[in-house]
């Protein structure tokens, strides 16, 4: 058994896992990898503490804070995060101090190359005028370099927002490549551990200059831009809105690749040259029925199916009918039950 750094450990839902040795941890999950793909796992991790660049903490009466542990309706009053990046904790303390209203909803802390500051707000509340005013007045002493206000009625990313600070675009350097990213969308949250996925995603597709890479579920192409150096040709599939910004990523890393910005059921409107390799990072819902069709269709020589949900993950693969080659655990989330894994998949011989 370990001691809990988390002074709000065992009644804060965040994380439940500090009482237990990392290594026992680490043990878990590569088991419940290995059940999912019937393959040996390697593990990748990394520091325990101080690696998450995204809090997502509610407004409550009482200040700021984390939901309570089995009662969602109840927010834990929260001043530091033993998880989180010394940034995101020194936001924290600067929001908490300074802003407070029944109209906030909740404020979403990132820290990349920049810091964002994002105030979530009750679309329907009243005073939300006041609101606003008080979020500018707060930015022109704010050290975040982005401050944000975002409307949604229960979420803490909206597609309705303004930047009263800064662009709300951040930045985020992964092996030295700069990736941006909307304040309002998706990127690993584990900047060290995404340098490590994306290292064993390179080893395991090799070089392979006469074929093309699918990036499926592609978000703002962290994968696809990374690897394309090592294809003919790259696609990158991303139906999110606030992913378009990937077409600046291939722009400014400068590889050949393509933004398809689709659902990943609509795979047959591409034309993809042969041989044809995907790498796949599906919601925790997994891969709807028709993208697997139509990823299937396309007869890929390979996939690198990443998922952060095992259950989902086992009732996937035998749906590709490939056979899994390599699978990995890269644990993202220390001190929590999430897991990413990496799987290789390969074309089943006759």
């Amino acid at each position: 058994m370990a001691t809990p750094l988390c002074r709000y450990f065992g009644s804060c839902g965040g994380c439940t896992s500090q009482h237990l040795e990392y290594e026992a941890q680490l043990e878990y999950k590569r088991k419940l990898v290995a059940a999912a793909t019937g393959a040996e796992v390697r593990v990748f991790s990394g520091p325990a503490y101080a690696y998450r660049n995204r809090m997502d903490f509610a407004f409550h009466a009482g200040g700021l804070g984390l939901r309570e542990r089995n009662n969602w309706k109840r927010i834990i009053d929260i001043a530091e995060c033993p998880i989180s990046e010394p940034r995101v904790n020194a936001l924290l303390t600067e929001v908490r101090e300074r802003c407070s209203d029944r109209a906030f909803r909740y404020a979403v802390l990132r820290a990349a190359d920049d810091t964002c500051v994002s105030f979530v707000l009750d679309e329907d509340a009243q005073g939300k005028e006041e609101c606003v005013a008080a979020i500018r007045d707060y930015a022109k002493a704010s050290t975040a370099d982005h401050v944000v206000v975002a409307f949604s009625e229960d979420t803490s990313v909206s597609q309705e927002w303004l930047a009263v600070k800064g662009t709300g675009i951040l930045t985020a350097r992964i092996l030295g490549r700069p990736f941006r990213f909307s304040s309002q969308g998706f990127f690993q949250n584990n900047t060290a551990m995404a340098e490590s996925m994306v290292t064993y995603v390179r080893e395991l597709l090799g070089s392979n200059p006469g074929a093309t890479l699918l990036d499926l579920y592609g978000g703002v192409g962290l994968f696809g831009v990374s690897c394309a150096d090592l294809f003919r040709e790259t696609h990158i599939v991303e139906s999110a809105p606030e992913a378009a910004v990937a077409k600046e990523n291939i722009a400014r890393g400068g590889v050949n690749a393509q933004f398809h910005g689709i659902d990943a059921r609509q795979l047959g409107r591409l034309r993809l040259p042969k041989p044809v390799h995907v790498i796949a990072d599906p919601p925790r819902s997994g891969m709807e029925p028709a993208a697997l069709h139509a990823l299937r269709s396309l007869e890929p020589e390979r996939i690198i199916y990443i998922s952060c949900n095992p259950r989902q993950l086992k009732k996937d693969i035998p749906k590709l009918r490939m056979t899994v080659k390599n699978a990995a655990l890269f644990d993202l989330f220390p001190q929590t039950p999430h897991i990413e894994a990496v799987v290789e998949l390969c074309r089943t011989t006759p």
